[in-house]
């Protein structure tokens, strides 16, 4: 009996000293990792979460570039550019800054350079500051837009709805939309762009430049008042010195 208690006794100290053991471990496991510090880091991409998991900053290359994000779930949506996403406080993409730059194999340049947006809430972007080089030519400038107040995730999931339609009847929509403001508009736009003006453009609500300032690469200057299909009715030049 006494060498069957002795066993009993050392099952039983044996579980609890395991069980003490697992605590132990466990909770070395919860408590909050000290600061690291180190000098180099490759890494393809970061996800920085707050405390619930809510998605703040995406920082990627290009093969691991996030889609479009609304309150956490992901569209497709492919930008082919490295750089940095910003999200609301509700996972929802409100601005970012991407880059990219490359050749052709025939030694054409594809694109190059940059662009940082800020976004309307559930919409595209207000505000952009870009600098951009692609085969059409180039542009650096800031733009100021309006956007609809509808939130945008709905043209996500209508993509494969438009994309799926006879090419006539997605043109005639997509016309019948920019008329109509859908996607919203351009309102002011300071640029420079191949023409080597550089252009301040103040814009209707349709997008429509209705005042134009320019200074061309020569120094000449003009000032243009626009009706709605761009005809000019009045510009101002600098008088001539007598």
């Amino acid at each position: 009996m006494e060498g069957q208690w002795g066993q009993r006794f050392l099952v039983v100290y044996a579980g609890v000293l395991t069980t003490a053991v697992v605590a132990a471990l466990l909770s070395g496991f919860v408590v909050k990792p000290k600061k690291m510090q180190i000098d180099e880091l490759d890494v393809q991409r970061i996800n920085l979460v707050e405390p619930d998991g809510t998605l703040r900053m995406v920082i990627s290359d290009k093969a691991n570039f996030p889609g479009a994000i609304f309150k956490g779930k992901e569209y497709p949506h492919p930008r082919g550019a490295a750089g940095m996403l910003f999200y609301n406080d509700e996972g929802t993409e409100n601005g970012g800054l991407i880059f990219s730059g490359h050749k052709d194999k025939d030694g054409k340049i594809v694109d190059s350079g940059g662009s940082l947006t800020f976004d309307k809430y559930e919409q595209d972007q207000l505000v952009q500051l870009v600098g951009a080089h692609d085969s059409s030519g180039h542009l650096a400038g800031l733009i100021v837009s309006d956007r609809a107040d509808r939130p945008i995730e709905q043209d996500f999931i209508d993509a494969d709805k438009l994309k799926a339609m006879p090419e006539a009847q997605r043109d005639a929509l997509m016309q019948q939309r920019q008329k109509e403001g859908y996607y919203g508009a351009t309102r002011i736009s300071v640029t420079r762009s191949d023409d080597g003006i550089a252009k301040v453009s103040l814009r209707d609500a349709q997008g429509h430049p209705r005042i134009v300032m320019g200074v061309a690469a020569d120094g000449a200057s003009s000032l243009k008042f626009l009706d709605a299909d761009g005809k000019v009715l009045n510009e101002l030049t600098p008088a001539a010195r007598k």
